[in-house]
């Protein structure tokens, strides 16, 4: 049977104030609505809880035996709308974040970090894929959000811009430039390069981009991680051509970052959820600390 949460509330406040008209007022009710929540009470229990007169209002017996298990049901559901209210309040509980795994070095610890401090009791779920398959799973609910590279708008997709990403060129030391300031692409012909696969979003940008603009780089080395690529420059193997938030100067002893210029070629790193579901509490605090963050307001592009 189903529970008639209404009918009950306005059950146990017409027995404990002992007037229709004192319970309509506390609940906000016309009396004509409060006696209408009774009589459906009333009704799908089959039995009279109430005896009402010109002059006052008794309960009937059965009514006297209810009131305290219908007292216990009306305050259990008001403190379990009170923990659902606050929880939500405070962001608390569980979801699955996607990111791109180039963004796992520094830029998703960052906020991981931030989001643990201020949500210590909560729980996340790490889904670390390409930029494709991270836009997939928001698409398919299995994760509530997603950190990725931008790509070609979705009616089903609200991205927001968090920040863009330039590419830049890391070197071991020592070599013939780690001594610049910055590196031109025309700086980079007759150089060992280590590349990832063409397959991944940062190659298919870089290509395109370089195309855009005339310009051909072969690289004497592939692999398919962005860890690798560091590793072989670490090893003093070559050079390697990777987003600059991957890399931080003094994260690898005989590893330099560059800034590659002429021109400045940038990835742009956006926040995913599928529109126009909503999020749980726990996912839209984090998304809102993202968006914190990176000083962003939840604006649709």
């Amino acid at each position: 049977m189903k529970v008639d949460f209404d009918g009950l509330q306005a059950f146990v406040c017409v027995a404990e104030l002992g007037s229709f008209v004192k319970a309509a007022q506390q609940l906000h009710l016309t009396q004509t609505a409060l006696t209408r929540r009774i009589q459906k009470l009333e009704s799908g229990l089959e039995i009279r809880l109430l005896d009402r007169t010109t002059r006052k209002v008794e309960l009937t017996a059965t009514g006297r035996d209810f009131l305290p298990q219908a007292r216990h049901l009306v305050l259990d559901a008001q403190r379990t709308m009170e923990r659902v209210r606050d929880k939500a309040r405070a962001g608390s509980g569980h979801f699955t974040l996607a990111c791109v795994p180039s963004l796992t070095t520094h830029v998703l610890p960052q906020l991981i970090k931030a989001y643990a401090q201020d949500h210590p009791d909560n729980t996340m779920r790490l889904h670390d894929a390409s930029s494709h398959d991270v836009r997939a799973a928001v698409l398919d609910g299995q994760a509530e959000l997603g950190i990725a590279i931008n790509g070609e708008p979705h009616a089903e997709l609200e991205e927001i811009a968090l920040f863009e990403d330039p590419l830049t060129l890391l070197c071991p030391t020592p070599h013939p430039l780690e001594g610049r300031d910055s590196v031109s692409w025309t700086d980079l012909q007759g150089v060992d390069l280590i590349v990832v696969s063409s397959f991944m979003a940062t190659r298919m940008f870089l290509d395109y981009q370089l195309a855009q603009r005339g310009i051909r780089l072969s690289g004497h080395y592939e692999v398919q991680h962005h860890a690798t690529a560091i590793n072989l420059v670490a090893a003093g193997v070559g050079c390697a051509i990777l987003p600059a938030s991957t890399f931080e100067n003094g994260d690898r002893p005989h590893v330099l970052k560059i800034p590659l210029t002429g021109p400045v070629v940038k990835r742009r790193v956006t926040l995913l959820r599928r529109k126009p579901a909503s999020l749980s509490p726990a996912a839209e605090a984090f998304h809102q600390l993202t968006l914190a963050h990176f000083g962003k307001s939840s604006r649709r592009r």
